[in-house]
């Protein structure tokens, strides 16, 4: 097994506003970055919003996404831990991905030992200040009594719904271009969190959510990485034991 350690976000595979062959062709370029750093990976951070829409029901499986899950499947298998942070778009994952796959899902932010540093990991929506309407619908999306409610639903109209609403959900904001320190709110979110949490010092907050690349140096031993997507940027982290690296996977276009 590898010693480094990768993060990734925003993957929005299955996104209905990308062409289904475009669609599929980002699932197989995802596989593929997965092959190259299956050898030298010591564990995957998904860090939310890996599918585009994500609904578990009791008995049936939603169509699509087989080369990822598989290649997850292929991780977990070979012992490298699979951590996969729920976002506001894959938020409805219960029992069936983590006893099929062997993810560790978290439903929150956690810190993560790194060595002698410490990271701050989540996928970023819901942290710091925001609007009563925003905390009202996700509380109605993270009740068990409506989720039972959405699940009685048949899928022929849920699902057209997700997918509407996750249009709405990327051009919302998190599809806008840097907003400079005090423009970002996971910025001024980390900034706040330092002077309230002094301890234990946190090296690095590492967040999803934005689709933007940013690597932003808060003080001269703490960073914030915000992951970018695969959208755009095509991009992840990842640690050596020593640094942390945010890149975009350059391959090649023939391939």
């Amino acid at each position: 097994m590898g010693k480094t350690i990768y993060f990734l976000s925003d993957l929005h595979l299955g996104a209905e506003t990308v062409p289904p062959a475009d669609r599929l062709e980002r699932e197989r370029r995802v596989v593929r970055w997965l092959d190259r750093i299956k050898p030298d990976a010591a564990a995957l951070y998904l860090l939310g919003d890996i599918l585009d829409y994500w609904y578990e029901y009791r008995y049936v499986v939603p169509r699509g996404f087989a080369r990822f899950f598989g290649k997850i499947a292929e991780f977990t298998d070979a012992g490298i831990e699979v951590h996969w942070f729920i976002g506001n778009h894959d938020i409805w994952i219960f029992d069936y991905l983590p006893s099929e796959l062997g993810i560790i899902v978290h439903r929150s932010p956690c810190l993560l030992s790194l060595g002698r540093y410490t990271a701050y990991l989540a996928h970023g929506d819901g942290l710091g200040r925001t609007p009563f309407s925003f905390r009202f619908i996700r509380r109605i999306f993270r009740s068990r009594f409506c989720q039972a409610l959405y699940a009685a639903i048949h899928p022929r109209w849920t699902v057209p719904f997700a997918h509407c609403w996750s249009v709405h959900s990327r051009t919302s904001g998190v599809d806008l271009p840097y907003q400079g320190e005090e423009g970002e709110f996971l910025v001024r979110y980390a900034q706040e969190y330092g002077r309230v949490h002094p301890v234990p010092h946190i090296d690095f907050f590492i967040f999803g959510h934005r689709h933007i690349m940013l690597d932003l140096m808060l003080a001269k031993d703490c960073r914030v990485v915000i992951l970018g997507d695969w959208i755009h940027h095509f991009s992840f982290a990842r640690f050596d034991g020593e640094r942390l690296v945010l890149e975009q996977d350059l391959e090649s276009e023939e391939n």
